[in-house]
């Protein structure tokens, strides 16, 4: 599977009726046998409130790359694909409790993120053989 980009958006409010402006979207596009596809993945903005109990990140934004921000909001949905490959065959997924976005974080090896986003930026995307590169292995 090839990630081609990893992205975050902070929602605001369309109307003043609704909510948006409580929640963020993350996005991951990728090939996957041959078709592009992207993985939306809504969660309650709160959530990032919880960085560095999820994550080894002190602040926001997690990653500085040749002046190329890296927010939270940006690993969200690659950390969901890569804990849930099945998320694959899938275009959204909404989170709204805190037990199951933590899961996605658990016993990931936050140490190879930065490799995936110089690849997205150097070579326009940053081929995924695995996602078991990604899981922390029990010693």
């Amino acid at each position: 599977m090839q990630i081609k980009e990893c992205k975050g958006i902070e929602l605001e409010k369309e109307k003043s009726n609704t909510s948006e402006d409580f929640f963020n979207r993350s996005e991951v596009t990728f090939i996957d046998n041959g078709e592009e596809k992207t993985l939306h993945v809504l969660y309650v903005r709160y959530f990032d409130e919880f960085l560095q109990e999820l994550t080894p990140f002190k602040q926001d934004p997690i990653l500085v790359q040749n002046e190329n921000e890296i927010f939270f909001r940006d690993i969200v949905a690659l950390c969901c694909l890569i804990k849930n490959p099945g998320l694959r065959s899938r275009k959204r997924l909404y989170i709204n409790s805190k037990n199951e976005f933590a899961s996605y974080f658990q016993d990931i090896n936050f140490e190879k993120l930065p490799e995936v986003f110089r690849a997205l930026k150097e070579k326009k995307g940053f081929e995924l053989h695995s996602p078991l590169e990604f899981i922390l292995q029990p010693q």
